[in-house]
């Protein structure tokens, strides 16, 4: 199991985009535990989790174009619905500092400016 974590300013807004729009599962989520409220997301099934963490009271430090969860789907019925289900959310694509994401699939940002990119590739293992 791998989980990555990564800092929130809005869970509700982070909930909104990577549930509602993304279409992964919330698995988890804590409030209030030493300072810091949670959201647990995933895919049934898979061996990782996002946890994405609000500090009260803390700012989010910056960012980079290249701080991105790239998730991949090789098949283009589950690529194009994934798309549209963002796009359907009122997420739209942004351009990726890499060129390689923009030719192989399709760039979102969330509120907090984290890029997430969905990928039309199969993972060669």
């Amino acid at each position: 199991m791998l989980r990555v974590a990564r800092a929130s300013s809005d869970l509700a807004q982070a909930h909104r985009f990577y549930c509602v729009a993304l279409g992964l599962q919330r698995v988890g989520a804590f409030t209030d535990h030493d300072g810091f409220d949670g959201l647990i997301v995933g895919e049934a099934g898979a061996g990782w989790h996002l946890e994405l963490v609000h500090e009260h009271g803390a700012r989010i430090g910056r960012r980079s174009p290249e701080d991105l969860i790239v998730l991949y789907e090789p098949r283009a019925r589950n690529y194009q619905s994934r798309v549209a289900r963002m796009r359907g959310a009122g997420c739209a694509p942004v351009r990726s500092s890499n060129p390689y994401w923009d030719r192989n699939g399709m760039t979102f940002e969330d509120h907090d400016g984290y890029r997430t990119v969905i990928a039309h590739l199969r993972w060669a293992r």
